[in-house]
């Protein structure tokens, strides 16, 4: 029929068309792919179709339609009306695209519910396009619906080999896992056996080891005890030896002591029979002096042959039977001279006993004419001290000063009263780490280094000035507290002052360390300068210049603390400790007004300089001497810091000079006893040399240049 042929015509021009080839490839789903991958439009008419429809009249086309609706009645739901035009078939082609875009859809939404289902199955759903114009073919619906079934039926296969693989898989993991915990059970007992016949192999090899070891320490034994019997025999050999050798050498040493026993005897002998051998023991005889000096010559002579046998034994060697022999001639060879010498003296005795008693006749007039000037001398120097009427007290503005000083160290005392006694166990801990850091410096100020002197000045200082200082491995400041710094200063003063009452009196050249560090701090914290000169006027009175005068109603003890001396329950210490402490005092405070620290940045002398000490010295002059006190103390002043007041002052401290030696000691030498005479001889002594020689030494113990790079 005509419209039958044109309608397959119609389809296999869509056929040849691109868009209509359909291919099928049966190995889709071994690649995971989708039946329709290769096609993923909707089958639609191209542009070209509407010319062979508008060729199709519509008489055929109602016959063809109704020849369909006979034929496919029972597959196809709705059949073509023989009044149809070509706008009710396009509207039927329309709804028949519409009904497969629909089932593509469903398809669609199908492929991703079982994508969400099963991640493992790749399956791809035909793109939906727009609505395009489709044919109405009971082949292509059945076409349609036989894919629809296949598709349905291959999905379906999938998920069924899908889960099949998936309990396949679990069972292989699980059999893998059964497989590996057996063979994990096996290796742990591998290992478990291997090690336990390691264990055994070991301790069977310790235990031959052992075995081995008793058996070679059973060999040592019987070795070291069969070499002990060989060495306790060859020690009682020895020892017999030795006792044998031992009673040869203490009888060799007696003879040898008694032998050197003698021969010193015969040496003392003869250096006594040569004593009196020499000129001088014989001056007063009537011998011609070349008869003594034969004498003399001969017994010095028999003195080196002794004197060259006891050099042997000085050697440790004791003298033989033929030194002794030499010894014993030579002493025999000496009293013969003796008593040749001895016989002549006698005779000459016999002429010199008459100008002998002239002579003392003589000299004892001569004595009492000397006694008899030295009475006037004496009395002379007394009444013309008494003229001039020296002072016996010190000047009205040094008292004033001194009791300013000593007023100012009270108010400090009375300041860190609160800290000094303290109430609670934390503030009384602070107290005696604050004593330590303060005074245990001090206690090690030598002469051993200037880095570790400037160590010692650097640590006091910090303190000083409130910054932490370790001391006894803890960290203490003066900022702990409102009364520290008053407390440290106060004992750090008096530590100073003690170190010059004990370590200086001890040693003399300890003054110098000691006033150098002092100075420095004086010098940059001027509280504790006058906290150390109220310390050492207070201690030592004698350095303001100062005699304090007793009061009525003072007790003894009393007066005798006032003057410096240390009294207890037995009494006043002796007069020569208490000299001695004085001494040191002295001493320390003349090092003190001469030095300064030599790292100061400020200029000028020494912060108590030099003009300090004429003052001093001069004020001395002024005042009447005490006995032993006023030589000492002159004695140790002028030593120490004599040698810088000439330097100084020059010719107008030698005029001082000159005054102390000519009018000021006599008044010494008059008030001093003859048992207190040692100090006057020392400072006697020390005037003559510096005058004599026009100068005054400088001091032992001062530092030096080099000092400071050590």
């Amino acid at each position: 029929m005509p419209s039958e042929t044109q309608r397959w015509e119609t389809l296999n021009a869509l056929k040849n068309l691109p868009k209509g080839k359909i291919t099928f490839d049966p190995h889709w789903s071994e690649r995971g792919e989708h039946i329709l991958a290769g096609c993923k439009e909707t089958l639609s008419l191209s542009s070209h179709t509407g010319v062979i429809l508008e060729r199709i009249d519509s008489v055929s086309l109602q016959k063809s339609s109704f020849l369909d609706s006979s034929v496919d009645s029972e597959e196809t739901p709705a059949s073509v009306s023989s009044t149809g035009s070509i706008s009710d078939l396009n509207n039927k082609i329309t709804a028949f695209s519409s009904t497969l875009c629909f089932k593509n859809e469903q398809k669609q939404a199908g492929s991703e519910e079982v994508k969400d289902g099963s991640p493992d199955v790749s399956e791809v759903s035909s793109p939906v396009s727009p609505p395009g114009i489709s044919l109405l073919s009971p082949k292509a619906m059945e076409t349609a619906g036989r894919i629809i079934w296949f598709e349905n039926e291959q999905r379906e296969k999938a998920k069924a080999a899908l889960r099949q693989r998936q309990e396949m898989q679990e069972k292989q993991v699980a059999a893998v896992a059964n497989a590996e915990s057996e063979q994990l059970k096996r290796f742990e007992e591998l290992m478990e056996l291997k090690q336990r016949q390691e264990f055994q192999s070991m301790r069977d090899m310790m235990d031959r080891e052992t075995k081995e070891s008793m058996g070679r320490q059973e060999k040592l034994k019987e070795e070291q005890r069969h070499r002990i019997r060989i060495l306790n025999l060859r020690l009682r050999e020895a020892e017999q030896q030795r006792l044998r050798e031992a009673e040869l050498e203490k009888q060799r040493q007696t003879e040898g002591r008694e032998r050197l026993r003698n021969l010193n005897s015969v040496q003392e002998e003869i250096l006594q029979l040569n004593r009196l051998l020499e000129p001088s023991t014989q001056s007063d005889s009537d011998l011609p002096a070349s008869g003594l000096d034969s004498y003399s010559t001969r017994g010095n002579q028999l003195c080196s042959q002794v004197s060259e046998v006891v050099r042997k034994t000085a050697e440790g060697e004791f003298p033989s039977s033929e030194d002794m022999l030499i010894a014993e001639r030579a002493l025999q060879e000496m009293r013969a001279l003796m008593q040749q010498m001895q016989e002549e003296v006698a005779k000459a005795q016999e002429k010199k006993k008459e100008q002998e008693q002239e002579e003392e006749s003589r000299k004892q007039k001569e004595l009492q004419a000397r006694q008899a000037a030295q009475k006037k001398a004496e009395q002379a120097a007394k009444e013309k001290a008494q003229k001039k009427g020296l002072q016996n007290s010190a000047e009205d503005g040094t008292i004033r000063w001194y009791k300013e000083l000593q007023d100012s160290a009270a108010r400090c005392a009375q300041s860190f009263e609160q800290l000094n006694s303290p109430k609670d166990a934390q503030t009384k801990k602070l107290k005696l780490e604050l004593q330590k850091a303060a005074t245990i410096p001090v206690s090690q100020i030598s002469t051993n280094s200037g880095s570790q002197l400037r160590e010692i000045f650097d640590r006091i200082d910090k303190l000083l000035s409130g910054r932490a200082v370790v001391s006894g491995g803890k960290s203490v400041s003066t900022s702990q507290h409102p009364q520290s710094l008053a407390f440290v200063s106060f004992k750090l003063a008096e530590k100073f002052v003690k170190q010059g009452e004990e370590e200086v009196a001890s040693h003399h050249e300890a003054a110098f360390p000691i006033a150098m560090v002092a100075s420095g701090i004086w010098e940059l914290h001027p509280q504790v300068g006058d906290l150390i000169l109220a310390h050492l006027h207070k201690k030592c009175p004698y350095a303001v210049p100062h005699y304090p005068p007793m009061k009525d109603g003072t007790p003894v003890e009393e007066y005798q603390r006032i003057l410096g001396y240390r009294v207890d329950d037995s009494g006043a210490e002796g007069q020569d400790s208490f000299l001695k402490r004085m001494s040191g005092m002295i001493r320390l405070y003349a090092a003190l007004i001469q030095l300064k620290w030599p790292y100061s940045s400020k200029q000028g002398s020494a912060p108590h300089g030099l003009n300090h000490g004429w003052r001093w010295f001069a004020q001395m002059l002024n005042m009447e001497p005490l006995a032993d006190i006023t030589a000492t103390l002159l004695f140790d002043f002028l030593e120490v810091c004599g040698n810088a007041l000439i330097k100084q002052y020059q010719l107008q401290f030698w005029k001082l000079i000159v005054l102390l030696k000519e009018e000021y000691f006599p008044r010494i030498e008059a008030v001093t006893s003859s048992g207190q005479m040692g100090s006057v001889i020392r400072l006697k002594q020390f005037l003559e040399t510096s005058l004599n020689n026009r100068q005054i030494s400088p001091p032992k113990g001062q530092l030096s240049s080099s000092f400071w790079r050590s």
